[in-house]
């Protein structure tokens, strides 16, 4: 059944040890036949994307890893059968002897994991550390380096449940057939705070809804002791907020969650008459 790699974003805190390991298990070693020396600087076989979302104070920063996925229909393969094969353990390996000068897998891969070697004059990425895995390893450097257990690594079996709700990288890809699975792809956070600024004092347990408008989905949640409201992995798509609190009119806020989280701040509640 081959191997695959599970990825999960929630454990990630960004220690980056797995980009360091794998810089330093690539640059300046010659892994000859599975791939030629990484260069010191502008490849990142395996990279951390971080992104800062939100805005003040209402922040989060998130880690996403990015590698070659390994593909069992590999667009790279495809373009270049003569020199790009998949391994019985479904490993991708550009054959660096046999690729030499085919700078067109840089552009034919959809995850922007090939970079091409202009001193060598060879397209390189992730191998998986197939090296060190003929030579008894069990996992690749990453994987071995991860305090958190954020990148895994094993036989696809062992991993059926978490391959069974994973997702794709790139959303509309699954025909690649990827062997990375990711489990807790960041998706949008709305949040705010509930005030009376007349009492200039927050309001503790408002109780707040979130309604997806496209889809009619409703969330609840409550402010907590300092008048905050967090909805996190909501789907990318306009919000219609409903706060309701004993002594309160009902307030509405629209928000729009499609291509960015969302801050939308001080949400000011009016005391109901009398």
């Amino acid at each position: 059944m081959g191997k695959v790699f599970v990825i999960d974003p929630a454990k990630c805190n960004g220690c980056y040890n797995c980009q360091i390991a794998c810089k330093d298990e690539h640059v300046d070693n010659d892994w000859a036949p599975y791939a030629k020396p990484q260069p010191d600087s502008g490849q990142f076989w395996l990279k951390v994307d971080e992104k800062v979302r939100g805005s003040v104070p209402k922040v989060k920063v998130s880690y996403l890893v990015h590698l070659c996925q390994h593909c069992d229909n590999a667009p790279c393969i495809a373009a270049a059968p003569e020199a790009v094969y998949k391994r019985d353990d479904g490993l991708v390996i550009i054959d660096p002897e046999k690729a030499a000068g085919k700078r067109e897998l840089v552009e034919v891969c959809p995850y922007g994991a090939i970079y091409y070697n202009e001193e060598l004059d060879v397209p390189q990425k992730c191998t998986g550390c197939a090296h060190l895995l003929d030579d008894g390893w069990t996992v690749p450097r990453c994987v071995d380096v991860c305090p958190h257990d954020a990148i895994r690594f094993g036989d696809e079996g062992d991993f059926a449940e978490e391959i069974a709700v994973g997702e794709c990288l790139v959303a509309g890809r699954e025909a690649d057939r990827p062997r990375v699975h990711y489990l807790n792809l960041p998706k949008r956070f709305v949040a705010g705070i509930v005030v009376d600024l007349e009492a200039e004092e927050v309001i503790i347990g408002a109780k707040v809804t979130l309604e997806n408008v496209q889809t009619g989905e409703v969330l609840v949640s409550e402010t907590d002791e300092f008048g905050d409201f967090w909805f996190n992995q909501v789907e990318p798509a306009p919000y219609r907020i409903y706060v309701e609190a004993e002594g309160y009119l009902t307030r509405v806020v629209e928000t729009d969650a499609t291509e960015e989280d969302c801050n939308v701040g001080p949400i000011d509640l009016f005391a109901a008459s009398a």
